[in-house]
């Protein structure tokens, strides 16, 4: 069993059991959170989508940890301009454990 969720404006498929990285949650380590924005949910040859939303399905999750993804460098330049422009990101992620699928 499977479900599309969808949070920190991004959509994840997802199946009990699995590790994601997702958008930073405010919630402490050990915290169980429920989402209930779920998109779709498949069962074998069986999809339910929603519109937008699939009514009473939820998946339930534990947050493994917090951390942040590698740098991502930015490098501007106009040529013959003498225009240089350096910057870096680092994105913070918050790590789940996906523990149940309720359709």
């Amino acid at each position: 069993m499977y479900a599309v969720i969808k949070t920190g404006g991004k959509q994840y498929r997802v199946a009990a059991g699995e590790k994601i990285k997702v958008e930073q949650i405010a919630a402490d380590v050990g915290q169980e959170i429920v989402i209930d924005q779920v998109l779709a949910v498949g069962n074998g040859t069986e999809l339910t989508v929603g519109t937008p939303l699939v009514s009473g399905a939820s998946v339930k999750a534990t947050v493994v940890a917090h951390g942040k993804h590698d740098k991502v460098r930015i490098f501007k330049l106009r040529r013959r301009k003498h225009y240089q422009k350096h910057q870096g990101h680092r994105q913070q992620f918050t790590e789940l454990q996906i523990e149940a699928i309720a359709a």
